[in-house]
């Protein structure tokens, strides 16, 4: 069996009722939910949320150490966590993909969300789609991973 972590950093766990506005009424189970029902058979979705910048760091670790391919929702860690950015660059050095997502677009929103320290380490960025940049994420990660991976 295949697992993607699907990690999602501060906030994240307020999805729903925070600004439903910018980030839609839905929360982090009805992602797992969609997740696990778009995911093609034999693979798993884990999904994880945290306010915790190292936590979300030991995740990276996690998957950096189990060949275990990323979508990864850095929140506000996106633009100012160059500690995030090390261990996220630590897994797609190692071969193993990381899609850095986000639910809103954020070059559509406030100056100070225009830049990310994640994207330049990710294999690539999705935004701006609702839930629907998980998706793409998701089947983004599981195109580019390496042969044999979990």
């Amino acid at each position: 069996m295949t697992r993607v972590l699907v990690l999602n950093g501060p906030n994240l766990g307020r999805l729903g009722s925070r600004e439903p506005d910018v980030y839609g009424s839905g929360n982090l189970d009805d992602l797992r939910v969609m997740l696990q029902a778009s995911a093609p058979e034999g693979v798993s979705i884990d999904l994880r949320q945290t306010n915790d910048e190292g936590e979300l760091i030991g995740w990276l670790y996690e998957a950096t150490d189990g060949s275990t391919p990323v979508v990864l929702n850095p929140a506000a860690f996106t633009h100012y966590s160059y500690a995030l950015r090390d261990a996220a660059a630590l897994v797609t050095k190692a071969g193993i993909p990381l899609v850095e997502v986000h639910i809103s677009n954020p070059h559509a929103r406030e100056t100070f969300r225009h830049s990310s320290v994640i994207s330049g380490v990710a294999t690539g960025v999705i935004a701006g789609f609702g839930f629907d940049s998980y998706r793409l994420a998701l089947d983004a990660v599981l195109r580019l991973r390496p042969a044999g991976t979990e």
